[in-house]
């Protein structure tokens, strides 16, 4: 794991607004880096947003209901699938929608 300092609870520490910051940070990484061609860069982008994403949905939130975790556990889960299935198939035009749905979160104020 490339984020091991941060399964120790900084993560879980973190307001979920910035940890899907985070994520947005790597799946940037990733679309950029399929557009120049640099695949191992690509790859190693994409190893670490799915471990942002896995500890996200293993401790975001941890604070609400847990009819609000449910429900945000779901989103998560189906929105690591569908960016798998695009990221596999080398969509970019569905990585770039992701991107967009995921820099909305850089600019929250936590």
């Amino acid at each position: 794991m490339q984020h091991s300092t941060l399964e120790n609870g900084r993560w879980a520490a973190m307001p979920f607004p910035q940890q899907m910051a985070n994520i947005g940070s790597e799946t940037s990484r990733i679309y950029k880096a399929l557009e120049s061609g640099k695949e191992s860069r690509a790859e190693s982008a994409f190893i670490r947003f799915q471990e942002l994403i896995d500890l996200t949905i293993q401790f975001g939130r941890q604070h609400e209901s847990p009819s609000a975790r449910s429900s945000m556990w779901k989103e998560l889960c189906r929105f690591r699938e569908l960016y798998c299935n695009a990221y596999l198939k080398r969509d970019l035009k569905e990585l770039a929608a992701s991107n967009r749905y995921l820099d909305r979160f850089a600019s929250v104020r936590v």
